[in-house]
């Protein structure tokens, strides 16, 4: 990267950079990398972290099933580097409270920050199992898991949930006493019902509805895209921190700018695009490092007013060296970005 950078006083930096406690710990940073499966890999959140900025970092899902015999060198998913885990959180995933119980066992005693509870995911495969946003169709169930969990474990329990299978904040709030009850020391709200995926906007104001009914921190997510954003979710919401998800993979830099103040250089974009490349080939074999970067360039390519041209160019080959000639390729003349994200990839 050249020596364009700049730093100055971010506008919002005094509302991300606060204490807060959760559970037994403390964080001085609310600004956090939200869950994201196939994206919130090892080599994203390393990417991340080299900018600097950031608060908690969260895994992708991790099943409960496995996790308790998986192979941190092995697996795709349950793998981190030891100089991330003060700050990282684990997620999982499960219908089962004893199995839920022993994966967040073995989360912590590898040293994770915390354990988050997905009651988020609406993907079908998911919710088939009885996982993720299935389980707001049976809280009890969903209340079991939290207090099997809870009484596992001494680091923070997180859970992160949708609006409910209804567009009714009353759920939403009855299920954020519960989970509070049950023994969740934060909750990470997505105030979308779980069928709609992305297609209509999420309505933040169903957030302030559960802040204002729980007395432990709630972290609000969902469309957060620029600064004027983040003011506005904390304006209306009153949340105690933001998790931001597709933004950060499109601009892993963005925590820094929105807590320090950092101005990317003109290269930002293809220095970034080649260093993930370089954390992809140390985490992963050729074929799942080239996977896993045509998943992120589609989130990278919305960067760009011409994202869908500037993503199958980055996407041709399949080996590690043509995707970094493509890269190069691609930013030999100045691509025109876009203050918003693009999207029509972003919808993905």
């Amino acid at each position: 990267m050249s020596d364009g950078a700049a730093q100055r006083d971010a506008p919002g930096s005094s509302l991300f950079r606060q204490p807060l406690q959760i559970g037994t710990k403390r964080i001085e940073n609310r600004l956090f990398l939200a869950p994201m499966a196939g994206l919130g890999h090892i080599a994203l959140r390393e990417v991340i972290a080299d900018f600097g900025g950031h608060g908690l970092l969260f895994t992708e899902m991790c099943n409960s099933r496995a996790l308790p015999h998986e192979n941190r060198n092995v697996s795709t998913v349950f793998r981190w580097r030891d100089a991330e885990l003060p700050h990282l959180v684990c997620q999982l995933f499960g219908d089962d409270p004893e199995k839920m119980a022993a994966a967040a066992s073995r989360v912590a005693a590898e040293g994770f920050f915390g354990v988050d509870i997905n009651m988020g995911c609406s993907v079908s495969g998911i919710c088939k199992q009885n996982c993720g946003a299935a389980l707001l169709k049976n809280p009890r169930l969903a209340i079991r898991i939290i207090r099997s969990v809870k009484d596992s474990v001494s680091i923070p329990v997180f859970v992160k949930f949708r609006t409910g299978w209804t567009d009714d904040p009353g759920f939403a709030v009855r299920l954020a006493k519960m989970f509070r009850e049950a023994g969740a020391d934060a909750l990470t709200f997505h105030p979308r019902v779980a069928p709609d995926r992305r297609s209509r906007p999420p309505k933040w104001e169903y957030i302030r509805k559960v802040k204002e009914n729980v007395d432990i921190p709630v972290f609000g997510n969902g469309n957060v895209f620029d600064e004027t954003d983040y003011r506005a979710m904390f304006t209306v919401t009153g949340c105690d921190g933001i998790a931001i998800g597709r933004i950060a993979v499109a601009k892993p830099w963005i925590f820094r700018t929105w807590t320090e103040g950092f101005q990317p250089p003109p290269d930002i974009y293809e220095f970034t695009a080649l260093k993930m490349v370089d954390r992809l080939e140390t985490h992963y074999e050729t074929d799942v490092a080239v996977k896993l970067f045509k998943k992120f360039a589609l989130y990278f390519a919305g960067n760009f007013r011409f994202g869908h041209s500037v993503y199958k160019q980055l996407c041709r080959g399949n080996s590690l060296d043509a995707i970094r000639e493509n890269i190069q390729h691609v930013f030999e003349r100045v691509q025109e970005s876009v203050d918003r994200p693009n999207m029509n990839l972003f919808s993905a």
